[in-house]
């Protein structure tokens, strides 16, 4: 009989990232943050680094001909994660920009090679891969095998049991790379301009050994850091398996041939849009869940936009006012 061989996964501290992973990063995993200049990529990897390097579990990130280090450092340390202590202590950072400029992937993954026999760590960072792609193609040299270079870095960094990273800038999923069928795991990044706002989604496009939440999830970036929206049914389903309860905790509607529609009433968590042309009865139903919720001790919230709470034209939503 064999044994099956648990996989240890590690809690990124990227709040909602682990949910949507589905459990939390694998240790020892290849992975690849993919997508456009300015989605968050490098804000992304630096913030899992901060919540995961310690002086027993250190860090290592590479810097190619992106941002120097400086630089780089100069900006994600406005973040709340950011910890200037742990520099040169549990993370440390090595410039490879001649290496990469020169245009050899032979000494590039040399240079890395030796870095990481010399500390030992057990996280690794390279950003931006995409800067070793472009120069190997750019050089004249015979020598470079990109594929091979590929599966060569993925294959010692598993033999050294370190979870590595490689950040790297592309436009679509389609671009062909060896990377893409090398990697673990594939964190993509996307963001779009809607009308004064930006619109940032991320796609777990595949994470071997676990089952990802799919579809495309919103995530927002502020003082603290990359903040990753899971699915409100998740939530639910969450809360199910921990209560040990099959069937989801429903609220009711205020009006019982709803309820019995419903299924029972509205999934707690669940957001619920009611269309429908004026006059139809729409603000009656909000009202009537409103009363609803007040009838079992429940406070609720309204905006309203079309008239004033002490004009309001529903008795019973002016009574709960």
């Amino acid at each position: 009989m064999t044994t099956k061989v648990t996989i240890n996964r590690l809690a990124t501290g990227v709040p909602g990232l682990d949910e949507v992973l589905g459990g939390g990063l694998p240790e020892f995993s290849f992975n690849l943050i993919a997508g456009p200049p300015g989605c968050g990529k490098t804000t992304l990897a630096h913030q899992i680094m901060f919540n995961l390097a310690t002086p027993e579990r250190p860090a290592l990130f590479f810097t190619v001909l992106g941002e120097p280090p400086l630089k780089m450092l100069r900006y994600q340390q406005q973040f709340d994660f950011f910890d200037s202590e742990a520099i040169n202590h549990s993370i440390r950072y090595v410039n490879l920009a001649d290496d990469t400029l020169a245009g050899n992937l032979d000494e590039v993954l040399r240079r890395i090679v030796a870095e990481v026999e010399a500390h030992g760590p057990a996280l690794v960072f390279v950003d931006s891969f995409r800067s070793v792609v472009l120069a190997s193609r750019t050089q004249d040299n015979p020598n470079n095998n990109l594929p091979q270079f590929i599966q060569q870095l993925g294959m010692l960094m598993t033999t050294w049991q370190a979870t590595t990273f490689l950040i790297g800038e592309y436009f679509t999923e389609t671009d062909t790379n060896p990377i893409f069928t090398v990697a673990d795991g594939l964190i993509w990044l996307r963001q779009s301009v809607q009308r004064n706002s930006m619109v940032r989604k991320m796609e777990i496009m595949k994470m071997r050994g676990q089952p990802t939440l799919p579809g495309l999830h919103t995530f927002r970036i502020d003082t603290s850091g990359i903040r990753v929206f899971a699915p409100a049914a998740f939530h639910v389903k969450k809360q199910n398996v921990l209560s040990k309860n099959v069937v989801p905790p429903r609220l009711k509607m205020g009006i019982p041939q709803l309820d019995e529609m419903l299924g029972g009433g509205l999934p707690q968590g669940y957001s619920l849009l009611v269309a429908g042309p004026s006059g139809s009865g729409k603000s009656i139903l909000a009202a009537s869940f409103l009363a609803e919720g007040a009838r079992t001790g429940e406070t609720g919230v309204i905006a309203m936009f079309e008239q004033r709470p002490n004009h309001s034209q529903n008795a019973t939503l002016a009574r709960l006012i």
